[in-house]
């Protein structure tokens, strides 16, 4: 059964989620990027965070919660970033429920609004997002933008 949980309480599989989030997202830069926003977390940042699957020990797929993902959009947050599933894990589900654990720990936190940012489509409107229209991604990369409503936790 797979558990998602903070990195935190992991922290042996942080050079595997910055590996991971480098080679996936951002190959052109260098893997410091990410280094700093996964110890960001590691050191008890309220945002970013960064959660984790394991299947038993086994990391499985990671996603964060960030303050701000998309440079040209800081008047939005927080942010559902980082989504990486690993490929022996692909079509079984585990996007979605990463997804979804980012958006209960968002309600109980009290946020009322979630976004991301997409290159593609198709992948998150299942599960009930939002696109909002495009915006810019450093340097000129046009992306794609969605929202999600989450009601806060009472």
């Amino acid at each position: 059964m797979v558990t998602v949980v903070n990195l935190h309480l992991y922290p042996q599989h942080r050079e595997q989620v910055i590996d991971w989030l480098w080679q996936a997202f951002d190959a052109d830069n260098t893997p410091e990027f990410f280094a700093s926003v996964v110890d960001s977390s590691l050191r008890g940042a309220d945002l970013p965070l960064t959660f984790i699957a394991l299947d038993g020990d086994q990391l499985v797929g990671t996603v964060g919660l960030w303050r701000c993902d998309l440079i040209s959009r800081q008047d939005l947050s927080p942010w559902l970033a980082a989504l990486y599933v690993d490929e022996g894990w692909r079509s079984r589900g585990l996007g979605q429920k990463l997804q979804h654990f980012v958006a209960e720990y968002s309600r109980s936190a009290g946020f009322e609004q979630l976004y991301l940012w997409s290159t593609f489509s198709g992948y998150y409107e299942r599960f009930g997002w939002d696109y909002i229209g495009n915006a810019l991604d450093y340097p000129n990369k046009s992306v794609r933008l969605y929202h999600q409503h989450i009601a806060p936790a009472r």
